[in-house]
């Protein structure tokens, strides 16, 4: 009886040209801890935080509806304005340019005053 050839244990050629490939970029490559990321300021962004900051003023009576050019103070309405910055702020924390999260600060600070003001 002939015996085949048990082809469970033959030599397997493995392509280790990769390994090569990952050693070289992480020698040149910073850790990414070790990258500064520039984020770039956005518009649509800073527009969305002026949107939100203009309703929570209109709210507050600090400057007229643009439709009626009547002042209305409604303080459930500018709370929730301030609130939706916050929620904005906490959830973009780190991800923001310094001029974008300059411009949130302040904008926050200065509702929150004029807020504790007219209640």
């Amino acid at each position: 009886m002939k015996q085949d050839k048990d082809i469970r244990f033959t030599e397997k050629k493995v392509d280790s040209s990769w390994k090569e490939h990952i050693v070289a970029s992480q020698s040149t490559d910073p850790e990414p801890s070790q990258q500064t990321q520039k984020v770039a300021t956005s518009k649509i962004f800073l527009s969305l935080v002026q949107s939100l900051g203009i309703q929570a003023l209109m709210h507050l009576g600090a400057i007229p509806n643009p439709m009626t050019n009547e002042t209305e103070v409604n303080h459930e309405a500018a709370k929730e304005a301030i609130d939706l910055l916050m929620t904005l702020r906490d959830k973009t924390s780190g991800n923001l340019s310094p001029e974008e999260q300059k411009i949130l600060d302040s904008l926050l600070s200065e509702l929150q005053i004029k807020f504790s003001q007219s209640v």
